[in-house]
């Protein structure tokens, strides 16, 4: 097997929700962009992986200052995340068994150990492995109109998260069957999913954010000082 890994950040996205002047990976936090973060935590685990970094074409916030690796690619990112993985996929010299993990831009708070434990999980595992957390609170469905209809078990419920890693013949194949059936996938393991394979959930922090809402960057904020604290900074 091959010991190579490569990291693949989609960051071609706008942010709207942010309702921001700029892109949500591009907003400060505790002094430097999102995106930096990121990066930083990335590296922090994995200091000799290779980057494919995937920005909008026209983006002018961008600084490669920012980048920490000392082999990365830029690449242009597509309309939807899915299209920005495959662009990846696509431009990287990678073999078959390379191990590729995406993960999110807007997750500046993933830790190295969590990291470091999904490299271990998808490597091992044939069909690959996503960083999870059980589901904690109670599931309602909705009926329409906001109204609460039904409540939903949640035995066997896990929230997905990233990173996702994958070897790079089996993500490669996943993403391009579900672009020929027209489907677009949220995430990397869905598509695996799709093929009839069984990605490995690994339990991780929850603490793991996503930035998605205004308010989100505070709490990421938080959640930085604190990590700090408890020795899990970059």
């Amino acid at each position: 097997m091959s010991e190579r890994l490569w990291l693949v950040v989609p960051a071609a996205g706008q942010g709207r929700r942010m309702g921001a002047d700029r892109p949500k990976q591009y907003l400060p936090l505790a002094g430097r962009p999102v995106l930096a973060h990121t990066l930083a935590r990335l590296h922090g685990a994995f200091p000799t992986a290779r980057l494919a970094l995937c920005l909008d074409a026209d983006d002018r916030w961008f600084d490669p200052a920012w980048v920490p690796f000392a082999h990365w690619q830029r690449i242009d990112g597509g309309r939807e995340r899915m299209e920005s993985v495959r662009n990846a996929l696509a431009a990287i010299d990678a073999a078959d068994d390379d191990l590729v993990m995406v993960h999110d831009v807007a997750r500046p708070c993933v830790t190295v150990a969590d990291l470091q434990a999904l490299h271990l999980a998808a490597g091992a595992h044939p069909d690959g492995a996503l960083l999870a957390m059980p589901v904690a609170d109670t599931m309602k469905r909705e009926g329409g109109e906001c109204q609460s209809v039904t409540t939903e078990p949640r035995d066997g419920l896990w929230h997905a998260l990233t990173p996702q890693g994958f070897r790079f013949a089996l993500l490669e194949r996943a993403l391009s069957q579900a672009t020929a059936r027209g489907i677009t996938v949220t995430d990397d393991a869905s598509a695996v999913e799709a093929l009839g394979r069984a990605p490995r959930l690994v339990s991780a922090r929850r603490d793991n954010l996503k930035i998605t809402h205004p308010d989100d960057l505070a709490l990421a904020a938080a959640i930085l000082a604190l990590q700090a604290g408890d020795g899990n900074e970059e």
